[in-house]
């Protein structure tokens, strides 16, 4: 039975991919991170030591810590935290117990380099549709919460990213970007490692929209139409992101507890 301050791999497995999910912080050592180069997704690395110097860009936020067995580093961390104010817990058992339950998991080489606020930045083409709003809700549910996004005419994308040191995707000759029948989408899921059956089945819908082969699934043609309505309902593209992510975590949803539910 954990504890009060202790959350289990179960619990925090149904809240990560949702909106609202607490912050994960990891405080695993360098080199026990080396021995193994992935992250529960969205956790962030922090040293378990010099906690003044990082807490306070999660106030107000609830916390889950987490070092290798869920034994002192985090306890303290944690602790700590809770006498500062913060509503933080422990992962009990830690990443191994994540690992040994085959949850998954995000490879840390993807990750672009982040700026001087913590935060990973990304650029593509301006007036998004499908992928381009998937792949950004993607990246902030299961990667960085706190992605910076920026939309620009196509023409500037390299110019951007090169002056702003953003990682470009679902533009021509870039790493993220389509690969043969697979959409940009496709290849984040894949090269992330979140190879997990309700994200794949969101993929297929995600495909099926963005390629016009609307009998790929079922949801597909529903999601092209939304997506194109967003598109006409606002003329700023950082707010039909924010209007059009809930959609995306209805489906994510749908797809992990839903599938196979009828309606009568």
């Amino acid at each position: 039975m954990p504890s009060p301050t202790e959350i289990t791999v179960a619990q925090l497995s149904r809240l990560i991919g949702l909106p609202g999910a607490p912050v994960l912080v990891d405080v695993r050592t360098d080199d026990e991170f080396k021995s193994d180069p992935q992250l529960i997704p969205t956790a962030r690395r922090h040293p378990s030591t010099g906690v003044d110097a990082w807490c306070r860009r999660y106030a107000e936020q609830p916390i889950v810590m987490l070092c290798q067995s869920g034994g002192t580093p985090s306890q303290a961390v944690a602790a700590r935290l809770r006498h500062e104010g913060f509503e933080a817990q422990t992962l009990a058992d830690g990443f191994d117990a994540w690992r040994e339950l085959r949850q998954p998991l995000v490879r840390a080489s993807k990750i672009p380099p982040r700026d001087s606020e913590g935060q990973t930045v990304w650029v593509t083409r301006a007036r998004p549709k499908v992928v381009r709003v998937a792949c950004p809700w993607l990246i902030r549910r299961s990667v960085d919460p706190s992605a910076v996004f920026l939309f620009v005419p196509p023409a500037e994308v390299a110019g951007v990213s090169e002056h702003a040191k953003a990682t470009p995707f679902d533009v021509d000759a870039v790493f993220w970007s389509d690969r043969g029948g697979k959409t940009t989408f496709d290849v984040m899921v894949e090269e992330f490692g979140l190879n997990v059956a309700p994200l794949l089945h969101l993929a297929r819908i995600v495909r099926g929209a963005d390629t016009g082969r609307l009998d790929f699934t079922p949801q597909s043609a529903g999601l092209l139409a939304t997506c194109l309505g967003y598109s006409r309902m606002y003329r700023d593209d950082l707010a039909q992101l924010a209007a059009a992510m809930p959609q995306f975590d209805a489906l994510y949803r749908w797809s992990r507890d839903a599938v196979d539910e009828r309606h009568s």
